[in-house]
């Protein structure tokens, strides 16, 4: 019988890919900063139900500290990504956010002076060259071309933002969850989140405001938002059930569904090579996390 914690993780997985696609539906027509805001609150009618039934943990100053400090760079990582998915095609943004291993690693290195296996540098090296490989469709204008195209590519260079600050708020995320509990960070973070966020939507979005609330365009990401907060809990649930490599490498699938809504959606070019490229930083990266 498959474990409980590898449903929860492609459920998960699942439920990322499929909100993320139809945010970028509602990004086509809309104002960038309200469409994550409203995907956002929509996140909270499921959120708050839940947190009913979750106990209240013994928290500590570990906790409020890694909180504090990991909420500003989310609200980062929030604008940037809904950036990264409105400015460029889903199959070139998504596997971006298979870096974080590398950032992780690097980040060890610097800081720790941990060095990487092997099994972990091949798998870098995987990343690395499928980020080549997702543009490899340039490769007729010369073999730098690929990378150059990154460069162009503005939503590949903000998920490559994301993918960086995600390895900061990973390692404060998990201090937290070790000083309360998964389910009780993942959604107290959440509702922070909303209410910290609101004011910059609403500064960012004064000039669609109007029109976005006459015209009911918010409706668009009540399922996005449905979809957000089904990911965010069995996120969590996973979590508590296994290691959080183990977890997160399942949940990586994500960047593969991504593709697929890419293609199915959007009618997005060059998906072969982008799945390839795509399919190599995903092996690189559960070469990275299992690396030892």
């Amino acid at each position: 019988m498959t474990d409980l914690w590898v449903v929860l993780s492609l459920i998960s997985a699942f439920s990322l890919a499929t909100s993320d696609a139809l945010a970028k539906r509602a990004l086509q027509e809309n104002n960038d900063y309200l469409v994550a805001w409203f995907r956002l609150i929509f996140t909270l009618p499921l959120l708050l139900v839940v947190m009913f039934f979750v106990p209240l943990p013994d928290l500590d100053s570990d906790f409020y500290k890694a909180f504090i400090i990991a909420l500003p760079l989310e609200i980062i990582t929030v604008i940037l990504y809904i950036k990264a998915l409105k400015l460029s095609p889903l199959s070139l943004t998504l596997p971006f956010l298979s870096l974080t291993p590398f950032f992780l690693i690097l980040n060890s290195y610097l800081i720790l002076g941990e060095e990487v296996s092997f099994l972990g540098g091949t798998g870098i090296l995987l990343i690395v060259f499928g980020s080549y490989v997702l543009n490899i469709s340039e490769i007729g204008n010369g073999l730098l071309e690929p990378l150059k195209a990154i460069r162009k590519e503005k939503g590949s260079l903000l998920m490559i933002g994301v993918a960086l600050l995600y390895s900061f708020t990973s390692s404060f995320g998990k201090m937290a969850i070790e000083h309360s509990s998964p389910l009780f960070f993942g959604i107290s973070y959440f509702i922070a989140l909303n209410i910290v966020f609101a004011p910059i939507a609403i500064l960012m979005g004064k000039k669609d405001l109007g029109s976005f609330l006459r015209d009911r365009k918010f409706k668009r990401l009540v399922i996005p938002g449905f979809f957000y907060a089904l990911m965010v809990l069995t996120h969590m649930m996973a979590m508590k059930l296994t290691k959080v490599a183990y977890m997160i490498s399942v949940k990586r699938v994500s960047l593969l569904i991504g593709l697929l809504y890419g293609y199915l959606f959007f009618r997005e070019e060059n998906i072969r090579s982008r799945f390839v490229g795509a399919l190599l930083m995903f092996i690189g990266f559960l070469m990275v996390v299992n690396a030892k």
